[in-house]
């Protein structure tokens, strides 16, 4: 009976469209226009009829290409059309942008395959666990986390339903809330960076992607806090619905050495410096705890004195007499064989007049070959001994740091010792957790995400790279697990384990690669058409017809964007729309990247608003049978809201998104 309501609510969405092209349309004078708006109304109703979205858009696109072609020459029409489709199949399989796709769902399919999540889910719900609502919170940051690493919503929210919403319905927490937090946090993906999103829509618009990496980075950070503070609102309002954990749950399990040093001292790190001197415990384990407790301040240690050796190092003093000098000595000779060759100019003389020349073998007669030859010798020798005479002085003092410099000192110290102070025997076990879970993956993520944003590679670089490091912790991982069952082998278990997960993400990979890029010759295809049938510029003339400003037209624009993700996907609208908005951004002064940004941002509603909201199908499959769609739809209702209030603090404060592309690529 619920599938039936959403599919009553499809058709009455697909009727509407049909209804309205029947009223609009002028049947007594259809022009190519009109058909190019019938074309674009009859792609959207297909592919709400579950035809697939590829195919439809490069039947629609063809038929109707081949009808504008028509009305031209019959007689070419045909070749014409086929024509089109190879050129701009061949355009689209020669970008460059697209090939960091693949690359970058190899990664998201090695790290999801890695056993990575459940750790990952417990160390950060022990972590959080004096936040109000742990669980849904630590479902958040798990989500962000691992949809970052992976991109692939359908992924994290099937796991996230797996070992998220068990515990927190066995916790008492509202199924509502619980579902709202696994479908949001596991929709993020599509917009925080690395994100397949980003990708094509900038192949679609011509962005380059690493500004839209840059330019997204704040924004996915601002939508996930906005999601964890509605939840700690939520729990400290209405405590019933996320209920705090109880003490059992918060206990963490310590190692025998832990037990034996708990006594001497209630902090880990006092106590095992004591146990340095304990000549019944294992000295190297001992030794090895005692450097995992201290990491952070080893960490924090390190990033201050390396800031103190770059702000205090001396400026740089590029000497160039050296270069004034050798160009005089380059322009003197030519300047001379002007004078010699010209016959025109006088040759110099002290007072201005001619004198005789002097005779043949005078001592006091000098060519003008010996002289150049001497002036140039005694030039370099002076050039010389200019350098080794101000070679002592070149050595240039250090600068003195800035006053921000020790206040961040100082409050870096006050960090370390408020870190070991805090460092009690169970925190130390949680920190340990935290350091093979969360950090690896956080690597990873910096890693990819610093090289594109800072310059130091292209996207497609640093997918490769990100690749390879997935295989590094997938490897890392099944060696551990390994290890953990007493294998008599682990290397060879694991290499068993690793080719398994190599060969079934590269079949996953090459399978989405495949989806994504028939829709991108699809949609080349039916924009192309949708060109040729003049129908971007009807919709251009109506748009500046209605005398928008900017605001209004922003204002517009994302409303239909938010309006098409209920019965669309982001691909569909980007491939089908984004075409038909970015020509109209220069007649309203909008930036593609500001725009593309704000568009990442509102199609987040793809993935969490009905009928189609993937998100909540996905969880509903996994999910137990008195979880139903009406209850995860319903909490999924408030996190859309918060959707629209960061796209609102977005365009209202654009520094949010623009902010690090302008610091970065001035």
């Amino acid at each position: 009976m619920k599938i039936r309501k959403e599919l009553w609510l499809g058709f009455s969405l697909m009727a509407i469209i049909v209804i309205a092209l029947l009223l609009i349309t002028p049947w007594g004078h259809v022009t190519n226009g009109h058909l190019g708006l019938i074309m674009l109304g009859l792609v959207v109703v297909a592919i709400m009829a579950g035809f697939p979205t590829a195919f439809t858009l490069m039947g629609m696109g063809m038929f109707f290409g081949w009808l504008s072609y028509r009305s031209v020459n019959p007689d070419i029409a045909v070749r014409q059309i086929l024509d089109l489709m190879v050129q701009r199949t061949y355009a689209v399989m020669s970008n460059d942008v697209l090939i960091a796709i693949p690359l970058f769902v190899f990664m998201g399919y090695l790290v999801e395959r890695a056993n990575l999540i459940e750790k990952l889910f417990k160390s950060l719900h022990l972590a959080l666990a004096r936040v109000p609502g742990a669980l849904a919170v630590a479902t958040i940051v798990t989500c962000a986390i691992f949809a970052t690493a992976t991109g692939i919503v359908g992924a994290v929210v099937t796991l996230m339903g797996l070992l998220a919403l068990p515990a927190m319905l066995r916790a008492g927490y509202s199924v509502k809330l619980a579902a709202g937090a696994i479908t949001a946090g596991g929709c993020l993906g599509i917009l925080i960076p690395p994100s397949v999103l980003l990708i094509v829509y900038g192949a679609t618009a011509g962005v380059s992607v690493v500004k839209l990496y840059a330019g997204a980075f704040f924004p996915g950070i601002m939508l996930a806090l906005l999601y964890v503070g509605y939840v700690i609102i939520v729990a400290k309002w209405k405590p019933h619905l996320a209920p705090p954990l109880s003490e059992q749950d918060r206990v963490v399990a310590l190692p025998p050495i832990s037990k034996a040093l708990s006594s001497r001292s209630s902090n880990a790190i006092t106590g095992l410096w004591s146990g340095l001197n304990h000549k019944s415990l294992h000295q190297p384990t001992v030794i090895g705890q005692l450097t995992l407790a201290i990491i952070p301040a080893l960490v924090i240690t390190l990033l201050m004195a390396l800031s103190y050796v770059s702000l205090t190092a001396p400026p740089t003093v590029v000497d160039t007499s050296g270069l004034v000098e050798t160009g005089g000595l380059v322009a003197a000779p030519l300047e001379d064989k002007v004078e010699e060759t010209s016959g025109v100019q006088e040759p110099p003389s002290d007072d201005g007049g001619l004198k005789e020349p002097t005779a043949e073998g005078s001592p006091t007669q000098v060519t003008s070959s010996e002289a150049q030859s001497a002036d140039t010798s005694k030039t370099q020798e002076q050039a010389v001994n200019k350098e080794h005479t101000t070679e002592p002085a070149a050595v240039a003092e250090r600068v003195e740091a800035p006053t921000w410099y020790w206040v961040c000192l100082a409050v870096a110290i006050a960090l370390v010792a408020f870190i070991n102070w805090l460092m009690s025997w169970q925190r130390f076990e949680i920190f340990k957790m935290l350091l093979t879970s969360f950090f690896p993956l956080a690597v990873l993520i910096i890693s990819v995400l610093g090289s594109i944003v800072f310059g130091l590679a292209t996207p497609t670089e640093a997918a490769a790279v990100g690749g390879f490091g997935g295989v590094l912790l997938a490897a890392a991982y099944r060696y551990v697990n390994a290890r953990s069952v007493s294998n008599a082998s682990p290397v060879l278990q694991t290499f068993k384990e690793l080719g398994s997960i190599i060969r079934e993400s590269s079949f996953l990979t090459a399978k989405t690669t495949a989806m994504v890029c028939w829709l991108f010759v699809g949609s080349s295809i039916f924009s192309a058409s949708f060109a040729l049938l003049g129908g971007q510029e009807i919709i251009e003339q109506w748009v500046l017809s209605l005398g928008l400003t900017s605001f209004q037209f922003m204002l517009l624009a994302q409303f239909i964007i938010f309006i098409l993700g209920w019965p669309l996907e982001w691909t569909e609208i980007i491939v089908i729309f984004m075409p038909i908005f970015i020509p109209l951004l220069a007649k309203f002064n909008v930036d593609p990247l500001f725009f593309g940004l704000l568009v990442a941002l509102n199609l987040q509603t793809a993935f969490l608003s009905p009928p189609v909201a993937m998100a909540a199908f996905y969880l509903k499959g996994v999910s137990p049978r008195h979880v139903t769609l009406n209850l995860i739809f319903a909490g999924m209702m408030p996190f859309m809201m918060i959707q629209v209030l960061a796209l609102v603090l977005l365009y209202a404060f654009p520094a949010i998104g623009l902010w690090l592309p302008g610091l970065l690529y001035k």
